[in-house]
C-alpha cells in the first residue's frame, strides 16, 4: 500500500477545502479506505473541524514533525497523529505552523519536508488528503510538492473564478521544477447556489472553458447552513445531517474520487504489459 497524496488547494479563503477535506476523507473512510487527513495550514481549521476545540494545547503537530524534519532531529511523525471516531487519521496543526513557514525559507530542500514528513508513514494508508491554508507560500508549495494531485474547491462567483489561472499557473510551475508527476484530479465547485443565474452561468462558462484540460467534478456541493454547523460540532456531515443535500452531494463525489484512484490504476498495469 501507497498511498494517494491529494492537496486540497486554493489560494483564496472561504471556498470550502476544509470542509470538503473532511467530508471527502469521511466519505473515502466509509468506503473502506485508510485515510489521513493533515492540517498544514497554522489556524488549524481542519484540527478544530475534527472536534479537537485547543489545537494550541497539542504537544506534537504537523509543526514538531516539519521542524524535526528541517533539524534532523529524531521524531516520527506518527507520534503526532491522531485517530478519529469517524474512522480515520489526522495530522494536525496549530499556530506553531506560522513559525515552521519562517523557518523554511532558510532550510535545505525546503520545498520537500513535507514530503518526506508524510513518506514517514504513506505506506500505512490508501488516501492522504492535504487541507492547504488560503495562500500561494512556502507550505503550500510544500504540500504541492508532496502531492500526487490537486482538487480545486472554487466557488462559483467572478472573483473566485478569476483567482483560478493564478492557481493554475503555480500548480504549473510546480510541476515543471519540482513535481513533475503532479496533476489536478479537478476542480469543484461549492457553494452552490442554482436558485441563482450568475452561478447557473459561471459554472457552465468555467465548464466550457477548461473542460477540455482540466475536469470539472460533475458533483456540486450545495450552499447549506448545515455544513458550517457540522464543523462547529466536529463532526463530518454524514453524521451530523446523513440524509441531507450536503451528505448526498459528498457522497457522490467521493465516488468520483474513488474512480478517478480505479482510472489511474488502470492505466499503470495497462502501461506495465
Amino acid at each position: 500500500m501507497s498511498a494517494k497524496i491529494i492537496a486540497m488547494v486554493n489560494q483564496k479563503g472561504g471556498v470550502g477545502k476544509t470542509t470538503s477535506t473532511v467530508n471527502l476523507g469521511v466519505g473515502l473512510a466509509k468506503q473502506g479506505h485508510k485515510v489521513l487527513l493533515v492540517d498544514s495550514d497554522p489556524q488549524g481549521s481542519l484540527t478544530i473541524s475534527m472536534g479537537i476545540q485547543d489545537p494550541d494545547g497539542l504537544s506534537h503537530t504537523l509543526a514538531t514533525a516539519m521542524l524535526a524534519e528541517i533539524h534532523d532531529m529524531e521524531l516520527s511523525t506518527e507520534s503526532a497523529i491522531i485517530s478519529h471516531e469517524e474512522g480515520l487519521d489526522l495530522l494536525p496543526a496549530n499556530i506553531e505552523l506560522s513559525g515552521v513557514e519562517m523557518s523554511l525559507f532558510n532550510a535545505m530542500s525546503r520545498e520537500t519536508i513535507m514530503r518526506n514528513v508524510l513518506g514517514q508513514v504513506k505506506a500505512k494508508y490508501d488516501y492522504i488528503l492535504i487541507d492547504c491554508m488560503p495562500s500561494l507560500g512556502l507550505m503550500t508549495i510544500n504540500a504541492l510538492a508532496a502531492a500526487d494531485s490537486v482538487i480545486i474547491p472554487s466557488q462559483p462567483n467572478y472573483l473566485s473564478s478569476k483567482g483560478l489561472n493564478l492557481l493554475l499557473r503555480s500548480v504549473s510551475r510546480v510541476r515543471k521544477q519540482i513535481n513533475p508527476k503532479l496533476r489536478i484530479d479537478g476542480i469543484l465547485f461549492t457553494m452552490v447556489d442554482n436558485r441563482t443565474n450568475n452561478a447557473k452561468a459561471i459554472i457552465s462558462s468555467m465548464r466550457n472553458a477548461v473542460g477540455d484540460n482540466i475536469r470539472v467534478f460533475q458533483t456540486e456541493i450545495p450552499r447549506s447552513v448545515r455544513a458550517a454547523e457540522a464543523a462547529q460540532e466536529g463532526k463530518s456531515i454524514y453524521a451530523y445531517d446523513k440524509n441531507g443535500r450536503v451528505a448526498e452531494a459528498y457522497a457522490a463525489l467521493t465516488k468520483e474520487v474513488s474512480q478517478l484512484g480505479k482510472e489511474a490504476n488502470r492505466s499503470r498495469s495497462d502501461g506495465a504489459r
